[in-house]
């Protein structure tokens, strides 16, 4: 596989990020988006992003001249004519998607990847659009796409044997971190970190503790850099609880996954976070922010409760070989900034204890959502550890 000309459609925020990624690695690359001022947009932000690279020594004046002169911004899918590898990072709509692809494949050589910057729409779907479906790759980077390291690629059930590897390969190159996920709803990031926020909202909607207190103790106590509330604020609630819903129904409406009528109403009511000014915090100009009750043992309990989610649902990714466990692991300290991998985390609590507390969990509620991972069970039975 021979990489020389990448072509990128949608020049929001992710497209542009992504492009800069490349430029940085010396590919040619052409950005695509009908929008005029989308496409001015990210021609200044990427400018801006490799002036602050030489700025900060990373790259000479001649060397960001030379990426930037690489750049070609298009408003015609034709322009793709000679591309050897397509990204595209457009609305997460499965329909819009086929469409562009079935449009792609009639103007790009045999040869070209196709590939879906997508968090959350299944790969294999998207590929079945397609008359070589084998060409049809899942590569999602993360927001924002220079910053963070971690990209997930995920072959569909129709690509071909090898091509993931060869995308991992390249994406080295390019100084990220790859990780090989199965086509199974949420990857392996979007999935394992459904907890951090829905049971963080359960712990609130059962007045254990507030957000700004739940957000204390797994920044303070937990090693986390944001708190779940802070945290999707920042998201916006509209996104967030769209990927909880996409990943709630392709799960056939597992229990694990069920999204929050706390956050649904914030959504309807258009507390949406920082971007509306109003979410779980208010960020008008005079807003005080809440204190939180910092009580040590209530912390640990906060912690305990919502960490112990997480690692029963990395568990079950490697369990259901969604991924491996240094991949998992990797996915979620480089993906979202976890201050550890889950299941190294589940070690240094013990695997036994992981399990009990599950336990506990479920016999207090009586609900799917606290099940033990098969995998926990097993390895607590026989005294293993994952490392």
């Amino acid at each position: 596989m021979e990489i020389k000309s990448i072509g990128i459609v949608g020049a929001g925020a992710m497209g542009a990020g992504i492009a800069q990624v490349f430029l940085v690695s010396g590919y040619e690359v052409l950005l695509l988006d009908q929008n005029e001022s989308a496409l001015t947009n990210a021609q200044e932000s990427i400018r801006s992003g490799l002036n602050k690279l030489a700025e900060k020594g990373k790259m000479s004046a001649q060397e960001t001249e030379a990426a930037f002169g690489k750049l070609y911004l298009i408003s015609k899918t034709a322009n793709f004519e000679n591309c050897d590898l397509i990204i595209e990072a457009i609305v997460e709509d499965l329909g819009v998607k086929k469409a562009l692809f079935k449009d792609l494949e009639g103007i790009v050589s045999d040869e070209c990847i196709l590939a879906s910057n997508t968090s959350s729409l299944p790969i294999t779907s998207i590929a079945a659009a397609l008359q070589k479906p084998e060409r049809m790759i899942g590569i999602h980077f993360f927001n924002p796409a220079f910053l963070m390291s971690l990209v997930e690629v995920i072959p569909a059930l129709q690509t071909r044997e090898g091509l993931g590897d060869e995308i991992a390969d390249f994406l080295r190159k390019c100084d990220k971190f790859p990780v090989v996920v199965k086509d199974t709803p949420g990857f392996i990031v979007n999935r394992i970190a459904r907890p951090f926020y829905g049971e963080a909202v359960r712990i609130y909607e059962e007045g254990i503790a507030d957000p700004a207190t739940i957000d204390w103790a797994m920044t303070t106590l937990g090693g986390f850099k944001m708190g779940p509330f802070a945290l999707m604020d920042f998201i916006g609630h509209d996104v967030n609880f769209a990927v909880s819903n996409s990943v709630f129904k392709a799960f056939f409406y597992d229990a694990r996954y069920k999204p929050s009528l706390t956050q649904q109403r914030m959504v309807e009511a258009g507390y949406l976070g920082k971007k509306s000014g109003k979410g779980f915090y208010d960020y008008s100009p005079d807003a005080v922010k809440p204190a939180p009750f910092e009580d040590a043992n209530l912390g640990k309990l906060v912690v305990e409760r919502i960490v112990i989610m997480l690692i029963n649902e990395a568990a079950d990714a490697m369990y259901l070989r969604i991924a491996s466990r240094d991949d998992i692991d990797t996915a979620m300290t480089k993906g979202v900034n976890y201050p550890k991998g889950l299941l190294q985390w589940a070690d240094e609590i013990g695997i036994d204890t992981c399990v009990r507390k599950l336990d506990q969990l479920y016999n207090v509620y009586h609900e799917e959502r606290y099940r033990c991972s098969i995998l926990l069970r097993m390895m607590a039975a026989k005294q293993q550890a994952f490392y």
